[in-house]
């Protein structure tokens, strides 16, 4: 089975993100591009880019992107209630014609700023319940023709997505550790993502999900696995840990704090939690970030040289992680290090 490797570009409406550098023009397209095609340069299949209300639109970005690279894949954060199905369907199916097979797709049902767009749709259960059908609809419109559907969320009369895809449907990638979440994740979804938990928790909920997608009747082709995890990489593992010793101390002086009344999402959860364990897990999974304010992908990284981070990797790879986004900050210079040093350790 081959393995992808994709990075992560910031889509943000504020520069420094996560202790990224800050430039100007940080989120202009020749800066982006910059980076898509530093990913070119140095190995990399593409790079996530981030959705959430409030940052520049994502869609537009990965277009924008796509038409200014040859062989950069963009991974599309998409939210189910900012798009309709078909208007979605016909969207990736354009761009991935005239990149030539180059659209991937992270479908995200997590909370955000619903009301700001005109959504409603808050509660869990109605969020993963719209999910499961979007995905039902957007992988028919990409493979059937004159699609007639009436669902509880959503419905089309017949239906033709043009053009007809040449080259596949898009990867349809998914994220959530709720049991919401993955039962969806089962059976409708392409690659189920994974943040930066240890190989025993990995291992568990790869080991669930099969059991699950079996359990459900999954009709597609069998569930693949991913890691977006940061990693922190530098010439010894000395230095390194030191380096992730001070970013931490810097991030403490920031004073980033969680609300209290926030009720993070389970999967966030699962990563705050680690920290009660131990601040280093396995050989070098650090979870001493999320407890200054790190979240998300940053909660937890790998921690080494390239040797030790491309060990720890291998250890996922061999319970069955194919897919791997993969970042640290300042974004742009860490393209370069990690594809010259880490990814020829991982092909």
């Amino acid at each position: 089975m081959s393995h992808e490797f994709l990075w992560y570009i910031p889509n943000q409406a504020q520069p420094g993100h996560r202790g990224d550098d800050v430039v100007n023009d940080h989120n202009s397209l020749d800066t982006l591009t910059t980076h898509a095609k530093a990913l070119e340069e140095h190995g990399w299949g593409g790079a996530l880019i981030g959705a959430g209300w409030r940052r520049p639109d994502t869609f537009t970005v990965a277009t924008a992107l796509a038409a200014r690279t040859r062989t950069f894949r963009p991974l599309i954060a998409v939210r189910p209630g900012y798009w309709h199905p078909a208007n979605f369907a016909s969207s990736a199916a354009t761009l991935h014609h005239l990149t030539g097979g180059r659209v991937l797709v992270n479908i995200v049902s997590g909370k955000d700023n619903l009301a700001a767009y005109g959504d409603s749709k808050g509660g869990q259960a109605d969020r993963y319940a719209r999910t499961k059908e979007f995905l039902q609809l957007v992988r028919r419109l990409w493979t059937e023709e004159n699609v007639t559907y009436e669902g509880e969320h959503f419905g089309v009369t017949g239906s033709t997505v043009v053009p007809r895809l040449e080259h596949g449907h898009p990867r349809l990638y998914f994220g959530g550790a709720s049991e919401a979440a993955e039962r969806v994740s089962a059976t409708e979804a392409d690659v189920q993502l994974f943040w930066g938990e240890p190989l025993d928790g990995v291992a568990e909920r790869i080991d669930r999900l099969r059991n699950l997608a079996e359990k459900l009747g999954r009709e597609h082709a069998p569930l693949e696995f991913g890691l977006r995890i940061t990693t922190l990489v530098r010439d010894t593992t000395e230095q390194a840990w030191a380096d992730a010793e001070a970013k931490v101390e810097e991030m403490a002086k920031g004073g980033i704090a969680r609300d209290p009344l926030r009720q993070p999402a389970v999967g966030q959860q699962r990563l705050l939690d680690l920290a009660a364990r131990g601040e280093v897990l396995d050989d070098n999974l650090y979870t001493a970030p999320g407890k200054v304010g790190g979240g998300g992908a940053g909660t937890t990284w790998l921690v080494g040289s390239a040797d030790d981070v491309a060990r720890s990797l291998r250890k996922y790879q061999a319970l069955g992680i194919t897919h791997f986004v993969l970042s640290d900050t300042p974004y742009l210079p860490e393209i370069k290090r990690q594809g010259e040093q880490l990814l020829p350790l991982l092909r």
